[in-house]
């Protein structure tokens, strides 16, 4: 007998997804919270909904949070050698390339440069991270369905390089520029196999 109807004997109903990721919570040392309150208001161009000595919450849209700040003082500095377990990024998307080109130019003009840009195959990405070594992803989709992005992340390229090919941001943000199709720039060079950043 199905429990909700909707499976039969023996097999367990899948549970209830969520509907979004509705926020996500940085915790850092009192030290650097004002530091990283700020980093975040730039990155983001967001604003404070609420902000104490402790906890700041900031949005960038029509939600009331998007990223909350606490500052903890029984947290401290992540060890200097190598990554660290725990969350790996988070990522923010962006509707078009020039999209992406324009928060690169502006951040870039702030002095908020990315660590690492990477067309993944399914997205066009650049990676920034903060001063408590967190990376944060903006990306743009590079298929204009989910299944095509699907689809790719099953053939046998994304197998052999589920990574993605290194760009520069300024010759990127030269292409969108020139007017070049956006197809053509979000097009993944086959470089073979890579498994590492």
């Amino acid at each position: 007998m199905a429990t909700n109807g909707s499976a039969s004997a023996g097999q367990i109903p899948k549970p209830l997804s969520p509907v979004a990721l509705c926020h996500v919570v940085l915790r850092t040392t009192p030290e650097g919270y004002e530091k990283l309150v700020s980093f975040y208001l730039t990155l983001l161009g967001a604003k404070i909904t609420h902000k104490s000595h402790r906890l700041a919450f900031l949005s960038y849209d029509y939600e009331h949070h998007r990223l909350a700040i606490v500052a903890d003082p029984n947290s401290h500095k992540r060890k200097p050698e190598g990554p660290q377990v725990g969350l790996h990024h988070v990522a923010f998307g962006f509707e078009t390339l020039s999209d992406l080109a324009t928060a690169y130019e502006q951040r870039k003009s702030l002095g908020i440069t990315p660590v690492w840009c990477v067309n993944h195959g399914m997205s066009t990405s650049m990676y920034y991270e903060d001063l408590d070594g967190n990376e944060i992803e903006f990306q743009v989709d590079n298929y204009d369905t989910v299944q095509e992005a699907v689809d790719f992340m099953a053939s046998k390229e994304f197998e052999e390089n589920p990574v993605g090919v290194d760009f520069n941001p300024d010759d990127f943000v030269r292409r969108v520029r020139s007017g070049e199709d956006d197809k053509s720039i979000k097009a993944r060079p086959n470089i073979g196999k890579r498994d590492r950043k």
